[in-house]
């Protein structure tokens, strides 16, 4: 029976379809133990975040900087955050995850080895920006307590 892996994964990001090399998305959670007198006492909420990256080749770019042009620039398209969706399904498995609000930023442009043996890659970073922020197989990440009056 076949298993979920990383070659199982199709990336959207908006409407667009992109074949990435590799992609990571990161959750920040700073909840921490509570303690009275020094003993562990329930927990107390701290804030959250999320990011992550993406690695792309010059095909998959391409898509992204089209998306730029469109917008203005590589800065402009940050006025216009995207939803991604990274999902992956066999006959026995299904993960979706869905990131709201999604605003990129190149983080390594070019590295070129004039040895060859590798493409070209771009990675690009993202944070998560909407109070949407993430789900998970369609179960939000935050609380509605957390999110009241922010959606």
């Amino acid at each position: 029976m076949s298993r979920i892996s990383g070659k199982s994964f199709d990336f959207y990001v908006g409407d667009l379809l992109v074949h990435a090399d590799k992609v990571s998305l990161d959750i920040e959670d700073n909840r921490s133990v509570a303690k009275s007198h020094g003993v562990p006492d329930g927990t107390v909420s701290g804030d959250v975040g999320a990011s992550g990256s993406m690695d792309l080749d010059a095909t998959a770019f391409k898509l992204i900087v089209e998306a730029a042009r469109n917008a203005g620039s590589f800065e402009d398209l940050a006025d216009q955050p995207f939803d991604c969706v990274f999902h992956a399904e066999t006959k026995r498995e299904k993960k979706k995850v869905e990131a709201f609000g999604c605003v990129f930023k190149i983080e390594s442009l070019l590295d070129a080895d004039s040895n060859g043996g590798d493409k070209d890659i771009t990675k690009l970073a993202f944070d998560v920006t909407s109070p949407d922020f993430i789900r998970i197989n369609g179960v939000p990440y935050l609380s509605e307590s957390s999110t009241r009056d922010l959606i």
